[in-house]
């Protein structure tokens, strides 16, 4: 009895270690620096644009604040696009050489010797960069905020500030997905900067060409379907992309007057749709099958990872 209550003390404290060690490596690289440079900088730069649009608008309008997240001014697309955009780099930099860094710098070996176990290590790792993630957009979530304070002059009421709130925890749940796949990835390829193309080429396939594919598959698969049976099987199609399910939900929950979601994009969130506002759980209730899909794929490919992960052959 006492061996197997030091047994599971030890693999507790095995997680610890490695997460606030992960964590504190990614704070001080200068990778993590650049990366988070780089959106802070864009990200602002968005909302400049977007607070020179609302400065214009003259109706009154009772979730002004929102627009700080979803108004684009030419050439610049909106705070949201641009987290569409970016967040997944910030979380593919963060886990493509997770595992394999490890075998490259032949310390593997050497931590598991120590007592941290396999699925410890990985699942440190994971928290480490969600950790990160989280801290950094909560950091860049709370700068909006600030800046449309003393830009607008006008506080956000409370079902601006819940819906600012869900947007922040499905962004985080959306970098969730992207750093479970490049943790994958760098389990199953030894090679860094293999995990890392392979990982940005998917990014960049699921992004930019499935939604456009799916329409041609959707009539391929259904020839003689009618009009509607095509654009729902495109529709699902098309949700098969994490980032066409984080635009689904940005659109229900920054834009209180939708009421139904189709085959929407990033780039269409501007003016989507008008009427009457829903009420917050309302609007949460529209978004919830995108943000269980969220979820559940970074369950998946974590788990995919874990499972190769405990399969692997460690050599010194």
């Amino acid at each position: 009895m006492p061996r197997n209550g030091s047994r599971e003390g030890s693999a507790f404290h095995g997680l610890g270690v490695v997460t606030l060690k992960e964590l504190s490596d990614h704070f001080a690289s200068a990778r993590m620096r650049v990366l988070e440079w780089l959106v802070v900088l864009v990200a602002l730069a968005a909302v400049y644009g977007a607070i020179q649009q609302i400065r214009a608008v003259t109706a009154e309008d009772p979730f002004l604040f929102l627009r700080l997240f979803t108004t684009a001014r030419e050439p610049l697309p909106s705070f949201t696009a641009f987290l569409g955009f970016l967040v997944p780099l910030m979380a593919i930099g963060l886990g493509f050489d997770a595992v394999n860094g490890e075998h490259n710098r032949r310390t593997l070996s050497r931590i598991l010797s120590q007592p941290i176990y396999r699925d410890a290590l990985l699942f440190g790792k994971f928290l480490a960069g969600m950790a990160t993630m989280s801290i950094s957009l909560v950091a860049l979530w709370l700068l909006v905020i600030g800046l449309g304070l003393i830009t607008l002059g006008v506080p956000p009421g409370g079902e601006e500030m819940g819906r600012a709130l869900c947007f922040l925890l499905v962004t985080i749940a959306y970098a969730g997905v992207w750093l479970a796949l490049a943790m994958l990835f760098s389990v199953t390829f030894r090679s860094p900067a293999t995990a890392a193309l392979v990982t940005l080429g998917l990014w960049l396939f699921v992004t930019l060409i499935w939604p456009a594919l799916a329409p041609a598959i959707a009539q391929a698969l259904l020839p003689n379907g009618d009009e509607a049976t095509l654009v729902i099987t495109a529709q699902a199609l098309s949700r098969l992309s994490p980032s066409t399910l984080y635009a689904e939900s940005v659109l229900a929950i920054l834009h209180p007057a939708t009421r139904s979601l189709g085959p929407v994009y990033v780039s269409q969130l501007q003016g989507a749709l008008m009427g009457s506002p829903l009420p917050l759980w309302d609007s949460l209730m529209v978004a919830w099958p995108q943000i269980v899909g969220l979820i559940a794929g970074s369950i998946i490919l974590f788990v995919g990872g874990y499972v190769a992960f405990q399969r692997q052959e460690v050599r010194a």
